[in-house]
């Protein structure tokens, strides 16, 4: 069975992805990071998701804020006060070891083998590349939930140009992408397109999910008049079930890190040489710019369903 590790800010639609994950693969660690939530907040809520499903899955914490970028509001308006939807107390402790450790000496006692599925800002993986950069050749793979490209009209959601977790924390983010790792990049392009409906969350019997649900819902009811949800980062997990419900194209990724369009994923669109090509000597990356929605929603669903 794949062992992966999960990297996030959890929120609402991280907590479809860390049980979609824990179903379907073997969810070995958890790493936290700032982002929807502090990290102090997202450590306590992935233990509180290890409690609820009485899973012993080990937790870290991680950044605190981004590497350089001047730290922007987490999504409390989104995901609650707590981040799950200000349902439950949650008892759970903030501590926890050393997430970029963690992740390091994982994937370095592991070589090729472990998947890392980054759902949140990229920050914690960006400090494994500077601190070990062998971390890229030695992980199996890295799925990342982040970016935009315009397919389907999709082009941010923090800003026109920006989706959420790049534009937390885009020097982290060309970081990354700047890489050799394998990488496959999950965009709004298809998270978007993938929408749950709230008696379809109903249909799963998890009482979790539905209740942690319902903040998100009522959110979704009074931006977009619509009673559903994207469940952005178990799209990750959905790629890792079946690529080939996904169109892939391979290119180069960098990320604007400054101005107005800080948070921009960006690839080469022209074949035309320039003497200033930014993308030169980059490992192509797989991007994600179209999805089966049926398929997808259907293998999510079953997944879920108790």
């Amino acid at each position: 069975m794949r062992k992966i590790i999960i990297d996030t800010d959890i929120g609402v639609d991280d907590a479809f992805a860390l049980r979609y994950g824990s179903l379907l693969f073997d969810l070995i660690g958890i790493t936290t990071v700032d982002g929807n939530v502090p990290v102090d907040m997202a450590t306590k809520n992935a233990k509180f998701f290890c409690k609820i499903y009485d899973k012993n899955i080990r937790v870290y914490k991680g950044a605190t804020r981004p590497l350089t970028a001047t730290p922007t509001p987490p999504s409390f308006d989104i995901h609650g006060s707590d981040g799950l939807g200000q349902v439950y107390d949650n008892p759970c402790s903030p501590n926890a070891g050393n997430a970029v450790n963690y992740l390091i000496e994982t994937v370095k006692n592991h070589p090729n083998e472990i998947t890392v599925v980054a759902v949140g800002p990229l920050t914690n993986i960006a400090i494994a590349l500077n601190l070990y950069p062998q971390f890229a050749e030695q992980v199996k793979e890295l799925i990342i939930m982040g970016g935009a490209f315009g397919h389907h009209g999709h082009t941010g959601n923090m800003s026109n140009f920006a989706e959420f977790n790049v534009f937390k924390d885009p020097d982290a983010a060309d970081l990354v992408l700047s890489s050799p790792a394998p990488i496959t990049i999950v965009p709004l392009d298809v998270t978007n397109e993938v929408q749950i409906t709230a008696e379809e969350i109903q249909s799963t019997h998890d009482e979790f999910l539905i209740n942690i649900s319902k903040f998100y819902l009522d959110f979704s009811i009074k931006q977009k008049g619509f009673n559903g949800m994207a469940v952005h980062d178990a799209l990750t997990i959905a790629y890792l079930n079946n690529p080939d419900n996904f169109k892939v194209i391979e290119k180069p990724c960098r990320v604007i890190t400054k101005g107005i369009a800080a948070g921009q994923t960006v690839i080469p669109i022209s074949n035309a040489r320039s003497s200033n090509d930014c993308f030169k000597g980059l490992k192509s990356h797989k991007i994600c710019i179209d999805v089966n929605v049926s398929a997808v929603k259907q293998e999510l669903l079953k997944a879920l369903t108790i």
